[in-house]
């Protein structure tokens, strides 16, 4: 591939804007292998019957939009500042109160409130979620783990570095035990990915902006072009995803 078609890619990518959670963007660049399990399945699951319901870290409300109809009562979170009206302008109009929030180590409802709780790829504070779900009621969950991508990390990095590293099933599931909580079915997988050229790359990494702290594509060139090399050679370049995914109880 000429020099300068490597430059356009990496450039255009990094120009690129993002908004929500959306990574249309990388449609056909970016192929992912499944998971056994269907997290949108287990939550439209523990929705029936449920009369209130939270979706944590919600990113533009892309998810959450998809799982109508709702229970009568349905709030969402989200941190990331430039996603809160983008959620907003979403998942209002379709009943869900929205609550944009500087962390979510303090959730704005009252204790025993809530009959359902969902997160999927967002942080939280096991003893907060404790505290607003009523007892017998259900936190279901799907995280990134510590080892994600960590091929991206070996091929730029001179000394492998993330730190999010020590963040495993293991630990996620001994976190949620000490507040209180019943683990029910825990599962993690390791699924693999392909990225098909050197733009899909760039892109991912300026937005995970945690897999490479200080990512930028001038710092990083000639390891770029080093993934670079392997994608014409093989046609991709592949990494490993890292998932687990939890159903915790909080005991009647």
């Amino acid at each position: 591939m000429p020099v300068t078609t490597f430059e356009t890619l990496v450039a255009a990518a990094w120009e690129q804007d993002f908004s929500g959670w959306d990574f249309r963007h990388l449609s056909g660049r970016w192929v992912a292998s499944s998971l056994s399990w269907d997290y949108r399945q287990i939550v439209l699951d523990r929705m029936r019957g449920s009369l209130s319901m939270l979706d944590m870290g919600t990113g533009g409300g892309e998810f959450l939009a998809t799982l109508q109809p709702f229970p009568p009562a349905v709030y969402a979170t989200e941190c990331y500042p430039p996603n809160i009206p983008i959620a907003k302008a979403r998942l209002e109009p379709l009943g869900v109160t929205v609550y944009g929030l500087p962390d979510e180590d303090h959730l704005p409802f009252a204790d025993n409130s809530l009959e359902l709780v969902i997160n999927r790829h967002e942080s939280y504070v096991a003893g907060e979620v404790r505290r607003i779900l009523k007892p017998g009621h259900s936190f279901v969950t799907q995280q990134v783990g510590g080892q994600n991508m960590l091929e991206l990390n070996q091929h730029l990095q001179d000394e492998v570095e993330f730190i999010y590293s020590d963040w495993t099933l293991a630990y996620a599931v001994d976190e949620l035990e000490r507040a209180g909580f019943q683990v029910i079915d825990p599962r993690e997988e390791y699924p693999v990915t392909a990225f098909k050229d050197i733009g899909a790359v760039v892109y991912y990494l300026k937005v995970i902006s945690w897999q490479v702290e200080g990512f930028t594509p001038e710092r990083y060139m000639a390891k770029l072009a080093d993934i670079q090399r392997i994608i014409q050679d093989t046609g991709q370049f592949i990494c490993r995803e890292h998932r687990f995914l939890i159903e915790a109880v909080k005991p009647a």
